[in-house]
């Protein structure tokens, strides 16, 4: 069995072959947690092992294979939990303008704000380090082309757009709202995969403090599927 069939068991929902099962969970509210002890942990409930090269699905407490004889120890173990068991998805996104743009010609180098930047579909922006898989986290799946976020939480926190490192800084419409849907920037058609939350690569780049604030305000990651130019003032709207 694969980590993906594991999943679809559990959630009887199968994560698609082309997205890593972690990015996958993760635009569900929902992440892979690591067993500690997988030998002997107990759990009332469906979770993942591994032995050897095969996955299994494990239940109870004491913990089992389910419907399998394993034939070495279970070496690894995954739950499936929430990231966060206060979030609830927002509904109406409204819409909103582009109030700022911003590019870093590679990882960890200082954003720079531009009047207008070349959207390249399956890319990125043109002058950004994610355009040609130089970010940090490129080529590592859907969700690396654009990122997005909204100019009343950078303003609520007093935190200035380059600290963000995001591409577009949006103004009236509720980005969060978009998670899951196309959505527009002037010409240019994306789609919102996920929520782009604060990591402590953040912090290791911009300074301390930026973490706990930004959660569930730092925007969104998005992929381009019709590539144009994004220009300061353009129309943000749901498709």
């Amino acid at each position: 069995m694969t980590l993906e069939d594991g999943v679809e068991q559990i959630l009887g929902v199968r994560p698609p072959d082309d997205v890593p099962v972690g990015q996958w969970l993760a635009g569900r509210n929902l992440g892979l947690v690591p067993v500690a002890d997988p030998a002997s942990f107990a759990w009332p409930g469906y979770w993942l092992g591994r032995s050897g090269d095969e996955i299994v699905l494990m239940y109870g407490s004491p913990s089992g294979p389910v419907d399998v004889e394993l034939d070495g120890p279970v070496e690894e173990g995954w739950v499936i939990a929430a990231l966060d068991l206060d979030y609830v998805q927002p509904g109406e996104t409204g819409e909103g303008v582009v109030e700022a743009l911003l590019v870093a010609p590679a990882a960890e180098a200082p954003m720079e704000r531009v009047e207008s930047a070349v959207a390249v579909a399956g890319h990125g922006l043109e002058g950004d380090r994610y355009r040609d898989g130089r970010g940090t986290f490129g080529g590592r799946g859907q969700g690396y082309e654009l990122t997005l976020v909204a100019a009343e939480h950078l303003d609520d926190l007093g935190i200035a757009a380059q600290r963000a490192r995001r591409n577009v800084v949006t103004r009236g419409i509720d980005l969060n709202a978009l998670v899951g849907r196309r959505f527009a920037i002037g010409e240019v058609e994306c789609v919102a995969r996920r929520l782009a939350e604060p990591c402590a690569h953040l912090e290791r780049v911009e300074g301390k403090g930026l973490l706990r604030p930004l959660v569930h305000r730092a925007g969104i990651r998005a992929d381009i599927l019709a590539g144009g130019t994004i220009s300061l003032g353009d129309r943000v709207r749901p498709l």
